[in-house]
């Protein structure tokens, strides 16, 4: 069986509630832990820092070569690619991995999940999306999402597209499930 990667996708900021780093360095450990490659966005702030910092197992750090100078790159790494530009940092990270998870963050992470929830939804691709909602985080857009299919402007079949699970020990149950 081939090695299986996870695309984690999350702040490169700490933000307020300290159970969000705790759970970036959960899952980084338990990405080790199952002997799945992390793949990342290289950079060693925030808790995308806090993620690949726990993980001691492979990694893939990919960065666009704007932010080289910006973000201090995360320098425990097995392998890392340098991109153009961030569309191109998320395809590359997409296209390297089995499964995504998206923990709590801003903007960028928004962006991320947007664009592999709507490849998903277009039929793109069929990996497992999962939101991992540290104390509620993800609870706003899980109601935009309803929302816009209230709205009319998605079909109720988005929903399927994108699992949440509550935290850590239910996005490894849930990817191990994936994985079997």
């Amino acid at each position: 069986m081939s090695l299986r990667s996870v695309c984690v996708f999350c702040g490169s900021r700490l933000g307020r509630n300290p159970s969000h780093a705790e759970a970036a360095r959960a899952t980084g450990a338990m990405l080790a832990r199952r002997g799945w490659r992390l793949v990342f966005g290289a950079g060693d702030v925030g808790l995308m820092g806090e993620v690949a910092k726990a993980s001691d197992g492979p990694k893939l750090g990919v960065i666009p070569i704007h932010l080289l100078g910006r973000e201090r790159v995360e320098r425990d790494r097995s392998a890392m690619v340098v991109t153009e530009d961030m569309h191109e940092r998320k395809k590359v990270m997409f296209m390297n991995s089995d499964a995504v998870v998206v923990l709590p963050g801003g903007a960028g992470s928004l962006d991320e999940f947007f664009e592999v929830l709507t490849w998903a939804q277009i039929g793109l691709h069929g990996k497992p999306i999962l939101l991992v909602d540290v104390a509620g985080y993800w609870q706003p857009l899980v109601g935009l999402v309803e929302h816009v299919i209230a709205e009319g402007f998605a079909d109720a079949s988005l929903r399927r597209h994108f699992q949440v699970v509550p935290d850590v020990p239910a996005l490894e149950a849930a990817l191990a499930a994936a994985f079997a």
